[in-house]
């Protein structure tokens, strides 16, 4: 998908949510379904941040271009 592309912008009635691992979801809220991919795009959407096992509550890891690690709050 490319950069140039909100996929925040979403049609009608549609919200997102993210999963601990960092997979965005879209949910239908007139249809009461959820998607992986965008419903305006076709795409599926990986955020990049993800949550891992004895980070404290509330923080996530991300990677840099280079493969490094860093954390965010």
């Amino acid at each position: 998908m490319g950069d140039d592309i909100d996929w925040l912008d979403l049609p009608g009635r549609w919200t997102y949510g993210v999963c601990g691992d960092g997979r965005i979801f879209f949910i239908d809220d007139d249809t009461k379904s959820t998607s992986w991919v965008h419903p305006g795009t076709g795409y599926s959407i990986q955020s990049g941040h993800f949550s891992c096992a004895g980070l404290p509550r509330g923080w996530e890891v991300d990677t840099t271009l280079h493969g490094g690690l860093y954390f965010i709050k």
